[in-house]
Parts: C-alpha cells; sequence; structure tokens
C-alpha cells in the first residue's frame, strides 16, 4: 500500500489539512505530521540541532496525527525519518488556507518550502492552497472570527493530481507541483501556469499611516506604539503589511485564479540556477 505523509504550516488541527487526508485517504496509508501551531510564512526554516515536542493529536473524525513545535519543514523531516518506518511514496503540503503563488513570493510559503523539503529527500511532492476571499471569513456569537470555506474542489483536484503521480510518477525534471484552488471559480478544469512575477505588494505601516486604524486586526495599541531595548532605550513599532497584486502575466498562475477563475497546477524544479554559460560571457567580457 502506498504511503501518503501530509503536513502543513496551519497547525495540524486546522481545517485545511484535515480536508487534505480526506480528499487523499482512497489512495494509500495516510499519516499525519505537522506543526503544533501555524507556521505561516517561515519559509524553509529549520529547528537544527534544538529539541522538538512531538505529540499526538486527534482531528475532528477522531483520527490519529503527529504536532511537532517546529516547522513544516521539520515535521515532513520527523515524519519521513522518525513517525515512519521507511519514506513515503509521496509528501502533500497543505491545504493552505491562502494561496501560494509567484516566482518572487513562493519561497516565503511554508507550505511550499515544506513540499521543497520532501524533494531534498528524493520523495515526490504537491503543496496544495486555496485563494479564499472575505466572504470565507465569519464571526461567532462571540464576536470570535472562524473559517468557514468548502474544501470540494480542491479536494477533488488534489485527489486526481495525487492519484495520477502516484501511478505515473513525476514528469521529467518536475520536482513538486504546486496547486492553486479559487474560492469563487468559474472553471473546475485546471490548468498548467507558470509562476507569475509577483503576488505580493509589501509596504511599511506604522502609527502614523492613515490606515492604521482601519486594517482588520492589525491596529495600533496606544500603548503599544512603542517598545524598550535592551540599552534602555526606546524603538519605534512598524508593520510589515501586504497587499495582493492585481496585475498577472497570461498563462501565470496568478492570472489562472484572478482572471480565469480555475485551479492553477505549477510544475516546480528546485534548481534555480540559471544558464552558466551566459554569466560565463558576461564575468569575461
Amino acid at each position: 500500500m502506498k504511503k501518503i505523509l501530509i503536513s502543513n504550516d496551519d497547525g495540524v488541527l486546522a481545517p485545511g489539512i484535515f480536508a487534505a487526508k480526506e480528499a487523499v485517504k482512497d489512495l494509500g496509508e495516510v499519516i499525519v505530521v505537522a506543526p503544533q501551531e501555524n507556521n505561516s510564512g517561515v519559509g524553509r526554516r529549520l529547528s537544527m540541532f534544538k529539541h522538538i515536542n512531538l505529540k499526538k493529536y486527534e482531528m475532528e473524525d477522531g483520527f490519529e496525527a503527529y504536532g511537532v513545535s517546529g516547522s513544516p519543514a521539520d515535521s515532513v523531516i520527523v515524519g519521513a525519518n522518525y513517525v515512519l518506518d521507511e519514506k513515503p511514496d509521496i509528501v502533500i503540503t497543505g491545504i493552505n488556507t491562502g494561496i501560494n503563488i509567484s516566482k518572487n513570493d513562493i519561497t516565503s510559503s511554508g507550505t511550499v518550502c515544506a513540499a521543497l523539503e520532501a524533494v531534498a529527500m528524493g520523495i515526490p511532492a504537491i503543496s496544495a492552497s486555496v485563494f479564499l476571499d472575505y466572504s470565507a471569513f465569519k464571526q461567532d456569537e462571540n464576536g470570535e472570527w472562524y473559517m468557514d470555506h468548502d474544501f470540494s474542489l480542491a479536494k477533488k483536484v488534489l485527489h486526481d493530481l495525487c492519484e495520477k503521480v502516484l501511478e505515473n510518477g513525476m514528469p521529467e525534471g518536475v520536482d513538486l507541483f504546486n496547486l492553486n484552488v479559487p474560492s469563487d471559480y468559474e472553471s473546475e478544469e485546471p490548468m498548467i501556469t507558470t509562476l507569475s512575477n509577483r503576488m505580493l505588494v509589501k509596504d511599511i505601516m506604522d502609527e502614523n499611516s492613515e490606515d492604521e486604524n482601519h486594517i482588520f486586526s492589525f491596529a495600533f495599541e496606544d500603548d503599544k506604539k512603542s517598545f524598550q531595548l535592551e540599552d534602555g532605550e526606546e524603538g519605534q513599532i512598524v508593520m510589515i503589511t501586504s497587499a495582493l497584486c492585481d496585475d498577472y502575466e497570461k498563462g501565470s498562475d496568478g492570472y489562472c485564479l484572478m482572471v480565469d477563475k480555475r485551479p492553477s497546477i505549477t510544475p516546480l524544479n528546485v534548481d534555480m540556477t540559471r544558464d552558466v554559460s551566459i554569466v560565463e560571457n558576461w564575468y569575461e567580457s
């Protein structure tokens, strides 16, 4: 029986990882090993030579999963080399709540970089994410925010892609697939895409920013606009903010998701080396 290791960066009890488990449970033996807490945006951070806590959790259906007190990449390493007695046939990371696209932003993603860690061990991998619009976030009677999203389409596309990889292996030159699925879709048919140039426009906000009191849950509190440095001097608090780009190249993952409104499958290769001959000619000129 095929062994399928599932991890993520949203945390072991996040709804997306449960959806991923449900999506592929008919394709083999599923093992879930993921961070105990949310680790979004940590990239490929590793807890080298540090103690990592590993404990068991129960998912919402009683399924036994393992939580790691480290990063998504840590979780894949622990899952593949410790929890399992042999390397899995495939690693799935996700389903992340929030898209992970573009060549300039993708390496910030804990979801994608956990998949890269699997590739480093010679294991085929799929990273999966969904785009959530504001309608997916709701408040309960106590004012607490929660996510309400139907993962049906993401589960279907992930299942079919995972099944194809398990049956046929990865295409030549492809190390992992990066899957992104829109919440407001016009077509269920996936498109094979390239990485768009950018996903996020980043900026800095401080207490003087005009919109600092209007950004959801990020407003500065009056008593937290500064902090004390070790030498007793006062430092200023700033915040990195971001917004999604609104301009994507046709054929890219961003265009597929935002304009065509259909699932995007981007084949990735970990070799980021540029044409050596070009650089040799440049260097020697």
